[in-house]
């Protein structure tokens, strides 16, 4: 049987999503070996070398020999975006469809899944150098949250998908408003939604509880793995705040305790605080997303029934 055959005329694409912690990656590694896929990373943290404990990044012998893409591709210092995240990826299924391998699309970010998914433009709105500028002071002089404020005023549903710590995407979301008169939310509401792949998202849940003591769990092991250690090693190299990769969950709070500016069980509350939230929106984002195939996670993963529930979408979708 083929493997990677469907009914569809457009090129499969397997993709795996769910909140930070539900447990992605042991299932994505053995259903990869089962259908002959090639991880891509969907997480816009883990393209950043030198950034591995913060963002969970998947260990070379946790692989199994699985290929692996959009991991450890740029320096903390570049500016990563969902559009340049599209074109690599475009380029990488061609290259993994040519070896006569399933691309498998793997993560949390919601963005840049949904994006290149459904093949999102970024490129309606323009860009404005003074504005962004101008913004940037606005943040220096009142801070993060009012900027945050400033967007949910124009674009209350944009915001409630970023952070306010998010500075560079807040602000884009602004310039979307200042250049185009119209919010970035009703930009990608109009996107066609029609997929140029035959697609097959499976998404992983669990009870809020179970997956908030999951996330307690994971980074009290972060911790214990070297995370402030990590965080002080990209500082002493001057990567600081103001990088896009020093605003991911993980190095914000734990650079804040480095400088001085919490005291270290206050920046373990805030990460512990900010990634339930960041949680939230994820499965938000998710819930709003179409196509997708909902796998519960139950306290006790029974692993054995999880995959075989998997395999048993895929082989729905894919003959």
């Amino acid at each position: 049987m083929n493997r990677h055959s469907s009914a569809s005329s457009k090129p499969p694409l397997l993709v795996l999503i769910g909140p930070t912690a539900v447990g992605k990656t042991r299932l994505s590694i053995e259903a990869a070996k089962a259908y002959g896929c090639e991880i891509i990373s969907g997480d816009s943290m883990q393209v950043y070398r030198g950034m591995d404990i913060g963002t969970a990044k998947i260990a070379p012998e946790e692989m199994q020999g699985v290929p692996h893409h959009m991991i450890d591709i740029c320096e903390p210092t570049y500016p990563f975006s969902a559009a340049e995240f599209q074109n690599r990826v475009r380029t990488l299924i061609a290259e993994i469809r040519g070896r006569g391998n399933l691309p498998f699309i793997v993560g949390g970010t919601g963005l840049y899944i949904e994006s290149f998914c459904y093949d999102f433009r970024f490129s309606e709105a323009g860009s404005d150098e003074s504005f962004r500028e101008e913004q940037r002071r606005f943040v220096e002089e009142r801070g993060e949250e009012a900027l945050h404020e400033k967007l949910r005023a124009v674009d209350p549903r944009s915001a409630d998908k970023l952070h306010p710590r998010d500075t560079r995407r807040v602000i884009r979301a602004l310039e979307v408003h200042h250049t185009t008169g119209r919010t970035l939310s009703e930009l990608l509401s109009e996107q066609t939604r029609e997929s140029p792949y035959d697609l097959c998202i499976v998404g992983l849940t669990t009870d809020r509880e179970i997956l908030y003591k999951r996330i307690e769990d994971r980074i009290d092991a972060m911790l214990e793995a070297g995370l402030v250690a990590e965080v002080r090693s990209l500082l002493d190299r001057g990567i600081g705040r103001q990088y896009i990769s020093m605003q991911g969950l993980g190095y914000k709070e734990i650079a804040a305790y480095l400088e001085g500016e919490l005291e270290y069980g206050a920046a373990v509350e805030l990460l512990k605080k900010n990634t339930r939230h960041f949680a939230k929106r994820q499965l938000s984002w998710f819930r709003h997303m179409k196509d997708i195939e909902w796998l519960e996670v139950p306290a006790e993963p029974n692993f054995p029934a999880l995959l075989q529930s998997f395999h048993a979408i895929i082989a729905g979708k894919f003959a």
